[in-house]
C-alpha cells in the first residue's frame, strides 16, 4: 500500500507539469554513450531478503523525501508563519469532529466496496465477458443464460471461486484499513493546521458549537463518506462528456492565443553572446556549452535529413496516387449510365440481385462439395486430415 500513497504524492506534485510541456515540448537531450559495467555477484541483493527490502524501503523513503520537498517550495509550505497554539487547539477540535475515526474507512468502503465486489463478480468467472473468454462462445449467447446457470459454469472453471474471493476480502480489507486509520492522524493534523489560518477563533467556535448538536454531529461523521456516495460519483461521471466537449470545442480558440508568443528557445537556438551570457550566470567554461550546442544541432541536422527523405518518398507515392486517379478518371468516362441500378425499374433489380444471390449459394455449395470430396478422397487413400 505504501507505494499507492507515494504514487498520488508523486501525482500530485507534477499536476502542474502538463502545462508548460504542452507549451512547448523541451527537446532530449542527445543520447549518450551507454557503458555496460559488470556488477560483481557479491552485490547481487535478492529483493524479498530482508537487506533487499531495507533497501527499497530507503529508496523509497528518499524519493518520498524529494516528493515532499517539491510540494514544501510549489506551495511554500515551509514558510508559513507559526500558528498560535490556543488557535490550533481550536482547530484540532473542528477537524476531530469533520475526521472522526473510521471515517476514511466508511468514505472508501462506501466507494471500493462496492466497487471491489462489483469487479469481482465482474473479472471473477461469472461475467458474460469471462465465460465468452474461457468458453470461446458469443456474449450475446451466454447473456441469454440465467445466472443460475452462469454460476454452474463458472463452478466448473474454479469450483473455489467463492472462496478465493472471500479470501481476498478477508485478507486484503484489513490492511486496507489499518492503512486508512493510520492515514488519519496526519490528515487531521493538516486539516487543523489549514482551518487555523483559513478561518477567525470565532468562527471556529461556531463550527464547534454546530457539530455538537445532533445535526451538526450527523453532517460531521457523514460529510466525507458522502463525497464518495455512488449517486455523486455517477453525476460527476456523467458531467465529464459536456466538459470534454467544451474543451474540444475551444481548442482552435486556445489554439490561436498560444501562438501569439514565440515558440521557446532550445540550446541549439543560442547565439554565440548567449552562450557567453549564460557560462558567466552558470559559472562554466562556455566552451562546454558551446559543444553541447553543436551537439543538438548535430542531432537537429540528421532529424531533418530523415523527414527530408521521408517527404520525397511521400511525394512519389503521391505522385502515383494522382496517376492511378486520373486513369480512374478516364475510364470514368467510358462509363455505361445503363449500368447504373438507380436507373433500373424495381423488377429489373430485384431480378438481378436474385439471380446474383443464386450464384453466390452455388458457388459457396460447389466449394463445400469440393471439400467434402477431398476429405473423403483423403480417407480413401489412407492420408490424413488437413482440417484436423
Amino acid at each position: 500500500m505504501m507505494s499507492t500513497w507515494k504514487s498520488m504524492l508523486l501525482a500530485g506534485t507534477i499536476a502542474f507539469a502538463p502545462l508548460t510541456a504542452h507549451a512547448a515540448a523541451p527537446k532530449e537531450a542527445p543520447a549518450a554513450e551507454v557503458i555496460a559495467v559488470d556488477v560483481p555477484a557479491e552485490d547481487y541483493v535478492d529483493p524479498s531478503s530482508p537487506e533487499g527490502l531495507a533497501q527499497t524501503k530507503a529508496k523509497m523513503q528518499k524519493e518520498m523525501d524529494q516528493a515532499i520537498a517539491m510540494v514544501e517550495k510549489i506551495f511554500g509550505t515551509d514558510k508559513l508563519p507559526p500558528i498560535a497554539p490556543a488557535q490550533l487547539a481550536i482547530a484540532q477540535k473542528t477537524t476531530g469532529a469533520l475526521v472522526p475515526t473510521g471515517s476514511l474507512e466508511k468514505m472508501m468502503d462506501n466507494l471500493y466496496g462496492k466497487l471491489f465486489r462489483g469487479l469481482m463478480g465482474e473479472l471473477g468467472g461469472m461475467s458474460d465477458i469471462m465465460l465468452s473468454y474461457k468458453t470461446g462462445v458469443e456474449a450475446d449467447k451466454i447473456s441469454a443464460l440465467d445466472d443460475g446457470t452462469k454460476e454452474k459454469i463458472a463452478d466448473i472453471f474454479d469450483p473455489n471461486r467463492k472462496a478465493r474471493e472471500e479470501q481476498i476480502m478477508t485478507n486484503v480489507k484489513p490492511l486496507i484499513s489499518e492503512v486508512l486509520r493510520d492515514l488519519e492522524i496526519p490528515m487531521r493534523d493538516g486539516m487543523a493546521n489549514a482551518f487555523a489560518r483559513k478561518f477567525s477563533a470565532d468562527q471556529l467556535n461556531q463550527m464547534n458549537a454546530f457539530f455538537a448538536t445532533p445535526a451538526g454531529s450527523a453532517y460531521a461523521s457523514e460529510w466525507m463518506a458522502l463525497q464518495a456516495d455512488p449517486e455523486i460519483i455517477l453525476a460527476i461521471i456523467k458531467s465529464v462528456p459536456p466538459m470534454a466537449n467544451k474543451w474540444i470545442d475551444r481548442a482552435p480558440e486556445l489554439e490561436g492565443k498560444f501562438k501569439d508568443l514565440p515558440k521557446e528557445r532550445q540550446m541549439a537556438d543560442l547565439s554565440d553572446a548567449d552562450l557567453t551570457k549564460l557560462a558567466g550566470l552558470m559559472k562554466i567554461d562556455v566552451q562546454t556549452l558551446k559543444d553541447q550546442r553543436d551537439l543538438y544541432k548535430s542531432v537537429d541536422d540528421a532529424a531533418m535529413e530523415a523527414t527530408d527523405a521521408a517527404a520525397y518518398d511521400d511525394t512519389a507515392a503521391a505522385a502515383d496516387a494522382a496517376a492511378a486517379a486520373g486513369d480512374a478518371v478516364d475510364a470514368a468516362g467510358d462509363f455505361d449510365a445503363g449500368y447504373d441500378r438507380s436507373n433500373w425499374s424495381d423488377a429489373d433489380r430485384e431480378k438481378v440481385e436474385a439471380l446474383e444471390t443464386a450464384v453466390s449459394e452455388a458457388t459457396s455449395a460447389a466449394y463445400e462439395a469440393e471439400a467434402a470430396a477431398a476429405a473423403n478422397a483423403r480417407k480413401k487413400l489412407g492420408l490424413p486430415d488437413t482440417a484436423e
